[in-house]
Protein backbone atom coordinates (compact mmCIF):
# COMPACT_ATOMS: atom_id res chain seq x y z
CA UNK A 1 0.00 0.00 0.00
CA UNK A 2 1.25 3.55 -1.11
CA UNK A 3 -0.10 6.46 0.55
CA UNK A 4 -1.16 8.92 -2.07
CA UNK A 5 -0.71 12.60 -1.56
CA UNK A 6 -1.59 16.19 -3.57
CA UNK A 7 0.06 19.06 -3.41
CA UNK A 8 -1.27 21.89 -4.30
CA UNK A 9 -0.96 26.01 -4.00
CA UNK A 10 -1.55 28.98 -5.71
CA UNK A 11 0.59 30.99 -7.98
CA UNK A 12 3.94 31.94 -6.69
CA UNK A 13 3.02 29.82 -3.59
CA UNK A 14 6.69 27.93 -3.69
CA UNK A 15 5.23 24.34 -4.98
CA UNK A 16 8.08 23.65 -6.26
CA UNK A 17 10.46 24.27 -3.53
CA UNK A 18 8.21 22.05 -1.47
CA UNK A 19 8.14 19.42 -3.66
CA UNK A 20 12.04 19.38 -3.63
CA UNK A 21 11.91 19.62 -0.03
CA UNK A 22 9.59 16.32 0.28
CA UNK A 23 11.74 14.47 -2.07
CA UNK A 24 14.87 14.91 0.34
CA UNK A 25 12.33 13.23 3.00
CA UNK A 26 12.24 10.35 1.07
CA UNK A 27 8.78 10.66 -0.82
CA UNK A 28 7.86 10.03 -4.29
CA UNK A 29 7.33 12.78 -5.77
CA UNK A 30 5.94 13.74 -9.08
CA UNK A 31 5.40 17.31 -10.71
CA UNK A 32 2.44 17.62 -12.97
CA UNK A 33 3.24 20.37 -14.93
CA UNK A 34 6.27 18.78 -16.21
CA UNK A 35 4.75 15.81 -16.98
CA UNK A 36 2.52 17.89 -19.80
CA UNK A 37 5.46 19.43 -20.83
CA UNK A 38 6.42 15.05 -21.62
CA UNK A 39 3.34 14.46 -22.93
CA UNK A 40 2.88 17.76 -25.33
CA UNK A 41 6.20 15.64 -27.10
CA UNK A 42 5.92 14.83 -31.05
CA UNK A 43 4.43 11.38 -30.76
CA UNK A 44 3.35 11.49 -26.92
CA UNK A 45 -1.07 11.39 -26.41
CA UNK A 46 -1.05 14.97 -25.68
CA UNK A 47 0.83 16.17 -28.63
CA UNK A 48 -1.57 14.08 -30.65
CA UNK A 49 -4.80 15.45 -28.83
CA UNK A 50 -3.68 19.21 -29.28
CA UNK A 51 -3.26 18.66 -33.20
CA UNK A 52 -6.42 17.45 -33.51
CA UNK A 53 -8.13 19.83 -31.37
CA UNK A 54 -6.29 23.00 -32.32
CA UNK A 55 -4.67 22.05 -35.70
CA UNK A 56 -1.16 22.40 -36.77
CA UNK A 57 -1.33 26.51 -35.65
CA UNK A 58 -0.07 25.23 -32.10
CA UNK A 59 3.04 23.59 -33.60
CA UNK A 60 6.62 25.38 -34.22
CA UNK A 61 8.63 24.36 -37.45
CA UNK A 62 10.42 21.42 -35.72
CA UNK A 63 6.88 19.85 -35.11
CA UNK A 64 7.16 20.66 -31.34
CA UNK A 65 3.82 22.33 -29.25
CA UNK A 66 4.46 26.12 -29.29
CA UNK A 67 3.42 26.76 -25.60
CA UNK A 68 2.74 30.89 -26.53
CA UNK A 69 0.70 29.81 -29.09
CA UNK A 70 -1.46 27.62 -27.58
CA UNK A 71 -1.39 29.80 -24.60
CA UNK A 72 -2.88 32.42 -26.85
CA UNK A 73 -5.85 30.24 -27.85
CA UNK A 74 -6.52 28.13 -24.77
CA UNK A 75 -6.76 30.94 -22.19
CA UNK A 76 -8.21 34.03 -24.47
CA UNK A 77 -12.00 33.23 -22.71
CA UNK A 78 -12.34 30.92 -19.71
CA UNK A 79 -14.25 28.42 -21.82
CA UNK A 80 -11.28 27.85 -23.75
CA UNK A 81 -9.28 27.22 -21.07
CA UNK A 82 -11.88 24.49 -19.89
CA UNK A 83 -11.78 23.50 -23.04
CA UNK A 84 -7.89 22.96 -22.84
CA UNK A 85 -8.63 21.09 -19.17
CA UNK A 86 -11.13 19.12 -20.23
CA UNK A 87 -8.73 17.51 -23.10
CA UNK A 88 -5.52 16.92 -21.31
CA UNK A 89 -6.37 16.58 -17.71
CA UNK A 90 -7.57 12.79 -18.37
CA UNK A 91 -4.32 12.06 -19.71
CA UNK A 92 -2.17 13.63 -17.60
CA UNK A 93 -4.31 11.80 -14.70
CA UNK A 94 -3.69 8.42 -16.54
CA UNK A 95 -0.15 8.85 -17.15
CA UNK A 96 0.19 9.75 -13.18
CA UNK A 97 -2.13 6.35 -12.54
CA UNK A 98 0.44 4.50 -14.08
CA UNK A 99 3.68 5.77 -13.02
CA UNK A 100 1.89 6.01 -9.09
CA UNK A 101 0.89 2.00 -10.12
CA UNK A 102 4.36 1.01 -10.21
CA UNK A 103 5.53 2.09 -7.17
CA UNK A 104 6.35 -0.21 -4.17
CA UNK A 105 4.56 -0.66 -0.49
CA UNK A 106 5.22 1.84 2.14
CA UNK A 107 5.43 4.78 -0.58
CA UNK A 108 4.80 8.08 0.25
CA UNK A 109 3.94 9.52 -3.02
CA UNK A 110 3.17 13.73 -3.50
CA UNK A 111 1.92 14.61 -6.89
CA UNK A 112 2.49 18.50 -7.13
CA UNK A 113 -0.50 20.28 -9.49
CA UNK A 114 -1.36 23.54 -9.58
CA UNK A 115 -5.09 22.44 -10.28
CA UNK A 116 -5.20 19.62 -8.48
CA UNK A 117 -8.06 20.47 -6.90
CA UNK A 118 -10.00 21.68 -9.53
CA UNK A 119 -9.59 18.57 -11.27
CA UNK A 120 -10.95 16.56 -9.08
CA UNK A 121 -7.73 15.43 -6.75
CA UNK A 122 -9.43 15.36 -3.59
CA UNK A 123 -11.30 12.12 -4.30
CA UNK A 124 -8.02 10.50 -6.11
CA UNK A 125 -5.67 11.18 -3.19
CA UNK A 126 -5.48 9.84 0.19
CA UNK A 127 -4.26 13.12 1.57
CA UNK A 128 -4.11 16.86 0.52
CA UNK A 129 -1.49 19.06 1.39
CA UNK A 130 -1.98 22.97 0.52
CA UNK A 131 0.81 25.55 0.64
CA UNK A 132 -0.22 28.41 1.87
CA UNK A 133 1.27 31.85 1.77
CA UNK A 134 0.04 35.55 2.77
CA UNK A 135 -1.64 37.43 -0.03
CA UNK A 136 0.86 39.99 0.01
CA UNK A 137 3.82 38.11 -0.07
CA UNK A 138 2.11 35.80 -2.90
CA UNK A 139 2.14 39.04 -5.08
CA UNK A 140 5.61 40.21 -4.58
CA UNK A 141 6.79 36.94 -5.10
CA UNK A 142 4.78 37.13 -8.34
CA UNK A 143 6.15 40.51 -9.56
CA UNK A 144 10.07 39.33 -8.18
CA UNK A 145 9.26 36.47 -10.97
CA UNK A 146 8.29 39.14 -13.77
CA UNK A 147 4.83 39.73 -13.50
CA UNK A 148 3.29 43.15 -13.20
CA UNK A 149 1.30 43.43 -10.48
CA UNK A 150 -2.18 44.06 -12.54
CA UNK A 151 -1.40 40.61 -14.23
CA UNK A 152 -0.34 38.66 -10.91
CA UNK A 153 -3.79 40.18 -9.17
CA UNK A 154 -5.64 38.70 -12.22
CA UNK A 155 -3.61 35.31 -12.26
CA UNK A 156 -3.98 35.05 -8.64
CA UNK A 157 -8.20 36.13 -9.12
CA UNK A 158 -8.47 33.04 -11.65
CA UNK A 159 -7.32 30.72 -9.02
CA UNK A 160 -9.51 28.84 -6.55
CA UNK A 161 -10.04 30.86 -3.81
CA UNK A 162 -7.71 30.95 -0.79
CA UNK A 163 -10.40 29.96 1.64
CA UNK A 164 -11.69 27.18 -0.45
CA UNK A 165 -8.18 25.63 -1.16
CA UNK A 166 -7.97 25.67 2.30
CA UNK A 167 -11.20 23.88 3.21
CA UNK A 168 -10.08 20.78 1.33
CA UNK A 169 -6.87 20.54 3.33
CA UNK A 170 -5.72 17.83 5.17
CA UNK A 171 -2.73 19.56 6.06
CA UNK A 172 -1.12 22.92 5.58
CA UNK A 173 2.28 24.14 4.71
CA UNK A 174 3.07 27.77 5.83
CA UNK A 175 5.05 28.89 3.04
CA UNK A 176 5.06 32.73 4.08
CA UNK A 177 8.83 32.62 5.11
CA UNK A 178 12.58 31.93 4.46
CA UNK A 179 13.89 28.68 3.62
CA UNK A 180 14.19 27.09 7.20
CA UNK A 181 10.38 27.63 8.05
CA UNK A 182 10.05 25.89 4.35
CA UNK A 183 12.02 22.79 5.87
CA UNK A 184 10.30 23.12 8.91
CA UNK A 185 6.77 22.73 8.08
CA UNK A 186 7.36 20.30 5.37
CA UNK A 187 9.30 17.68 7.57
CA UNK A 188 6.33 17.86 10.20
CA UNK A 189 4.34 16.92 7.24
CA UNK A 190 5.97 14.08 6.47
CA UNK A 191 6.43 12.54 9.92
CA UNK A 192 2.40 13.21 10.11
CA UNK A 193 2.08 11.53 6.65
CA UNK A 194 4.14 8.86 8.18
CA UNK A 195 2.18 8.23 10.96
CA UNK A 196 -0.69 8.17 8.19
CA UNK A 197 1.19 5.58 6.50
CA UNK A 198 1.61 3.42 9.41
CA UNK A 199 -2.00 3.20 10.17
CA UNK A 200 -3.14 2.28 7.10
CA UNK A 201 -1.03 -0.84 6.81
Amino acid sequence: MILRVGLTGGIASGKSTILALFGRHGCFTLDADKLVTEIYRPGQAGHDALVRTYGPSVLREDGEVDRVALANIAFATQEEAKKLNALIHPIVIAETERRLAALPDGTIAVVEATLLLEAGGRERYDRIVVIDVAPDVQLSRAVGRGMTREEAARRIAHQMPREERLRHADYVIDNSGDVDQAERETARVVEALRGDLQGRR
